[in-house]
């Protein structure tokens, strides 16, 4: 036993390089492959082949059971070499420290998803957020001070500063804010609006290195099926995402639709009508296609059920540029107008004809100076209609809308020839189109 011991602590016996080697299998490993798992692969066979080890000198020593106190010494001692093996083959080992960790890989995103995260990236520093600031007097102190109400969503249109949001977004307020992407916050002057098409421009002093006008797009070639995205500041929360396509659906005509204006209920042609949410919030911001072009501006929902989901509207982009160049050059819209008050659609289709009948016209106005008759009573309190105009420049009219569709089309100072039904016979008569009273 003395002998066994001596030969266990004495100096390990020598191997030659050829027995070693041939020990332990050589392994050839694909780096790229398995670059990162050779520690796993190396460890378990050092922890193999000093278990061996310990399994067979474990059996000389249950030989004699008398020598319990020397087992339990070797025991520790190979306890010991283990230990220093696994850090010796962990030290010596090339291991990338990369690979030092198992680490799971990130889900890779499918190439429309890169893009929609690229768009709203690129894009959101060029949304803004408006808050609306009312004045209001303290009761008892008569302390002036302002409070919020209302917000909306706008966008940067040019390097000068220039915002552009909806109408209803800014009305009634005596003071506005907007804040940056940034999270900065500027004080923001009306340049100008237009409550017709429910439109308005704001100004802020801000640095340009701020500012990230939005790239403008065409919405006249838009097709029902392509997609659009909608950024704004729902509920007042941060910049979010919402999408959709442009729709047709139900009576709707696709790119045809037309809305009313929330100020003065004058009909907005051509809206684009998408199924993407349009929450509180929302309007003012921008409706972009694919491309991350400008397309239009959020500006309504219609829901049956009253909630932020159904058929949404944006006014196009065609027809919001000329109305910021005006805005921007002279701080107002110049609009033609014929100067009349005409019935509702519903009171004409009642008497059995198709046309705008008209209630007034004032003398001073461009229809009254022409010769237009308003409606009115005679002495016996009976009612006598007014002219029923049934076209402009050739273009049939049967409703409102109509009239105000063909009037977008034409300039102040044009003369335009008006058809009227007067009594059972048809006139036509020119008209010289003036602007607004407010706008001249």
């Amino acid at each position: 036993m003395a002998a066994l011991a001596s030969t266990l602590f004495a100096s390990p016996p020598k191997l030659s390089r050829r027995s070693s080697s041939s020990s332990i299998p050589k392994i050839s490993l694909a780096k790229p492959l398995f670059h990162g798992n050779r520690r796993n692969l190396i460890t378990p066979i050092v922890v193999s082949a000093l278990r061996r080890k310990l399994i067979s000198t474990s059996e000389l020593l249950n030989d004699d059971s008398s020598n319990n106190s020397l087992k339990k010494v070797v025991d520790s001692f190979f306890v010991l070499c283990t230990s220093l093996a696994l850090s010796v083959s962990l030290i010596v080992t090339d291991v990338d420290p990369a690979s030092a960790f198992v680490v799971t890989p990130q889900k890779k995103l499918q190439s429309d998803e890169l893009a929609t995260v690229r768009l709203f990236q690129d894009n959101t520093p060029s949304v803004v957020y408006i808050t609306n600031l009312a004045s209001k007097q303290d009761a008892f102190t008569l302390d002036v001070f302002e409070v919020p109400q209302g917000s909306g969503s706008g966008f940067v249109w040019d390097a000068q500063g220039h915002i552009v949001t909806n109408y209803h977004v800014i009305r009634g307020a005596s003071d506005l804010k907007v804040t940056l992407a940034d999270q900065s916050v500027y004080d923001a002057k009306v340049v100008g609006f237009d409550q017709d098409k429910d439109v308005a421009v704001l100004r802020i002093d801000a640095p340009k290195d701020k500012l990230r006008p939005i790239p403008i797009g065409v919405s006249a070639d838009l097709l029902v099926g392509q997609k659009v995205y909608a950024i704004g500041n729902p509920f007042g929360l941060d910049h979010t995402l919402t999408t959709g396509v442009i729709r047709f659906k139900f009576y709707f005509s696709g790119l045809r639709r037309e809305i009313s204006s929330a100020a003065t209920g004058r009909p907005i042609q051509d809206v684009i009508q998408t199924d993407a949410a349009i929450n509180p919030g929302n309007s003012g911001g921008p409706l972009l296609d694919s491309s991350g072009n400008l397309i239009g501006i959020n500006t309504a929902i219609y829901s049956p059920s009253g909630a932020s989901s159904g058929v949404g509207f944006s006014i196009p982009v065609d027809t919001v540029g000329g109305i910021v160049d005006q805005l921007v050059k002279f701080g107002k819209v110049t609009r033609p107008i014929l100067g009349i008050k005409f019935a509702p659609d519903q009171s004409v289709e009642q008497l059995g004809v198709s046309g705008v009948l008209v209630l007034d016209a004032p003398t001073n106005g461009p229809a009254g100076k022409a010769g237009l008759r308003s409606t009115k009573r005679d002495t016996y309190g009976r009612l006598i209609l007014g002219d029923i105009i049934t076209s402009l420049n050739g273009k049939k009219v049967s409703n409102g809308s109509d009239l105000y569709r063909i009037l977008d089309q034409c300039k102040v100072g044009e003369k335009v020839t008006v058809e009227v039904l007067r009594g059972d016979h048809l006139e036509k008569i020119p008209v010289l189109l003036e602007p607004k009273p407010d706008e001249s």
